[in-house]
């Protein structure tokens, strides 16, 4: 049991300053800290009769295995942002000293196995690109959108999050490029190139008569990037700057919305299957992993690697070269031979 040093906060101050130290400290995104809170304030309400600085480390291994499971939270990652706002918790009540021993030192996270992602096939996104009307402007919105995320693989938190200042030009290899700074996961910015594609398509977008009358300002001077078209939220005299930015709920609908008119399948209508597209295209293509850790932001190159798992036309076309069948004479290789030169 942990040595109570001192016992000066209510539970709600303590969560909240430990809150504060980890958004202005460690640099943990708003969504971070609205998913610790969430789970700091569930933990407050387990042990609501319970003084949280005497908590045992069997105690929290009850709270954050059986009663989350029971709660809903049967996916091991469902449950492992609570085990994390624990762990931080606790290493952070000790670092202040408010306690001497920290009952989540060692608290385990649930084993999630490796999952391999849902991506979205070429033909999928070929087929997704041709949906927008580029005759209205929120089709040509949308254009713009969908070519970033295929052809940048962005996360649609960053998307959404785009200003106007985060596009800038630069000259590479003798041509002008327009570049894309995005600030994601961890409010860690990285800097990409769009591609040829993209990038007409976007400047068709910033080009549109019907954007030009869209009061899309904010205080600092910067203008939102991709803009909604309606917010019920708001009354119309509120209706601009920051209150015009597209939501990624409005995001994850339009790609639905598209795919099934698309026919394409539903376990692909996700924006994130378009990111793992352009991590599996990268591995496809041979890229250097330190590239491609680069280029889709992660922290861990193990996140990346997960990708050369899914690359199969090269690792099919190494097979049919290398494998030990291809070599000698079978009784089908002349028929193979034959319906190979069928055209």
């Amino acid at each position: 049991m942990p040595q109570v040093v001192c016992l000066e906060h209510t539970v709600a101050d303590l969560i909240e300053s430990f809150l504060e130290f980890k958004q202005r400290n460690a640099g943990r995104s708003d969504r971070t800290i609205h998913a610790y809170r969430l789970a700091l304030t569930r933990m407050a309400a387990y042990f609501v009769d319970q003084d949280l600085l005497r908590i045992t480390q069997d105690e929290l291994l009850a709270f954050t295995g059986p009663y989350l499971h029971k709660m809903g939270l049967r996916d091991p990652v469902s449950r492992r942002p609570h085990v994390a706002a624990v762990r931080g918790f606790y290493s952070w009540l000790a670092s202040t000293k408010r306690i001497r021993s920290n009952p989540a030192e060692n608290l385990p996270y649930p084993d999630r196995g490796r999952r391999i992602p849902r991506v979205m096939t070429l033909g999928s996104a070929a087929k997704l690109m041709w949906e927008p009307d580029f005759n209205t402007f929120a089709g040509v919105r949308d254009g713009a959108i969908l070519a970033l995320l295929v052809g940048c693989g962005l996360r649609v938190s960053g998307l959404v999050a785009l200003n106007e200042s985060n596009i800038i030009q630069d000259e590479i290899d003798g041509k002008v490029r327009m570049l894309i700074k995005v600030v994601e996961k961890g409010d860690k910015e990285r800097k990409l190139t769009i591609p040829p594609e993209a990038d007409l398509l976007l400047r068709l977008y910033l080009d549109h008569a019907e954007l030009k009358q869209v009061n899309r300002r904010l205080p600092d001077g910067d203008q939102v990037l991709f803009v909604s078209l309606m917010n019920r939220t708001v009354t119309p005299d509120q209706y601009h700057g920051e209150a015009r930015r597209l939501n990624r709920r409005a995001v994850l609908q339009m790609v639905k919305r598209y795919g099934k008119r698309a026919g394409i399948s539903e376990d692909q209508l996700h924006p994130h299957a378009m990111r793992h597209l352009f991590g599996t295209e990268l591995a496809e293509d041979s890229v250097d992993i330190i590239a491609r850790q680069r280029l889709l932001g992660h922290k861990d190159v193990k996140s990346t690697a997960i990708y050369d798992h899914m690359a199969m036309r090269k690792l099919t076309r190494e097979a049919d070269r290398a494998n030990p069948l291809a070599k000698i004479k079978t009784p089908v290789s002349d028929l193979l031979k034959r319906l190979n030169k069928r055209p």
